[in-house]
């Protein structure tokens, strides 16, 4: 099965996916990034795999949101299936209105944002896909429910989770409970919920940051002499770099008003960590079981966030058992496994086409 993908840009996690399903016998893949980097992209740009490519156009700006546009974009004849995952792009609304209009394809993306009518207009050609790869559970109830008719696919982001098994974890200083952030240090993230829920844990806890800087040295403003000197931030770390960091912390946080999905909850998993997380985090949706292997609070409750770290920090031991809970979890969530999924869904979606010999070819 010929599949094509249609990208934004190289993103590590996605890569993953893409080597997973290229090693596999049913699939051929071959990927189209819409850019090489985008200008605050966090990742170093790599080498590509033969079957990726990048289409050469540009892109420019309307107010927050970066517009792209590109040519010699794959041709629908040539794929049982094209995927394609972006629908604030020029590139993408011509693909899914005009070029792949008579085609076979799918749209792959995240929960989508608040209703609008500029919204409605985006997002009206999902209503003729032949199916939607949603990134888990949280962004599957929300397309099943404004695109009924289209076949809705639950397939989360799976990556390469071994680097974080594997890393080694240093001594600990007796007694303390050591807290992760990873991501950019922005108001989206719930950053500065983190660290006014923070500031009310006892003295063993610690906070470990890691990601751009951004809007940190305001919010770190706030916080209290005592209370900073047990807050340490590390800087951006390239995602190679970033399993010895996950192993020198007892619990991860991410507290974001709004995540589609949130990767670093992934990389927490396979660092054998337990999980703090906002409801309004998609992957807690699928990798946070409550009371399991970690705790879910209201996103902006920034009170309900110190419960729940407080929790971990007044008992370590939980934070081990809840730990060792994630590292079994971890062993379903690997890029061979997220291919598996993918190849499922395309083999779903094509199934009918190509198995009717007068089908009328794409």
């Amino acid at each position: 099965m010929k599949v094509a993908f249609v990208s934004v840009l190289p993103s590590p996690y996605q890569r993953d996916l893409f080597a997973a399903l290229a090693a596999r016998a049913d699939v051929t893949p071959r990927v189209f990034y819409m850019e090489r980097a985008a200008p605050d992209s966090p990742w170093p740009e790599r080498p590509l795999a033969a079957y990726e490519s990048y289409l050469p156009g540009f892109w420019f700006s309307i107010g927050h949101a970066r517009v792209h546009v590109n040519w010699r974009l794959p041709s629908p004849r040539d794929y049982d299936v094209v995927v394609c995952n972006t629908l604030m792009s020029l590139t993408g609304q011509w693909l899914l209105r005009a070029k792949l209009r008579r085609a076979r394809w799918m749209f792959w993306g995240e929960k989508l944002g608040a209703r609008s009518r500029r919204h409605d207009l985006l997002t009206a050609p999902l209503h003729r896909a032949a199916g939607i790869a949603a990134i888990g559970s949280w962004a599957e109830r929300d397309y099943a429910e404004r695109f009924p008719k289209t076949r809705i696919f639950n397939i989360p982001y799976h990556c390469d989770l071994a680097p974080f098994a594997a890393e080694p974890r240093p001594p600990r200083e007796p007694g303390t409970v050591t807290f992760l952030f990873c991501g950019q240090m922005i108001a989206r993230k719930g950053v500065d919920h983190l660290l006014a829920a923070f500031a009310a844990l006892p003295e063993n806890a610690r906070l470990l940051l890691v990601g751009r800087e951004a809007e940190l040295p305001q919010m770190l403003a706030a916080l209290t002499p005592l209370v900073r000197a047990r807050v340490r931030y590390a800087g951006f770390q390239a995602p190679e770099a970033l399993p010895p960091f996950f192993a020198q912390a007892d619990v991860f946080v991410l507290p974001s008003r709004h995540d589609g999905w949130g990767v670093v909850v992934n990389q927490a998993l396979g660092a054998g960590l337990p999980i703090i997380a906002s409801d309004h985090v998609g992957a807690a949706h699928d990798l946070l079981r409550e009371g399991g292997n970690g705790f879910t609070f209201s996103a902006g409750d920034a009170n309900a966030l110190a419960a729940a770290m407080l929790r971990y920090a007044a008992n370590p031991d939980l934070a081990r058992a809840h730990g060792e809970a994630s590292s079994r979890a971890a062993a379903d969530w690997t890029p061979a496994r997220g291919a598996e999924r993918w190849a499922q869904a395309l083999h779903t979606v094509c199934a009918p086409q190509l198995q009717t010999p007068n089908s009328q070819p794409l």
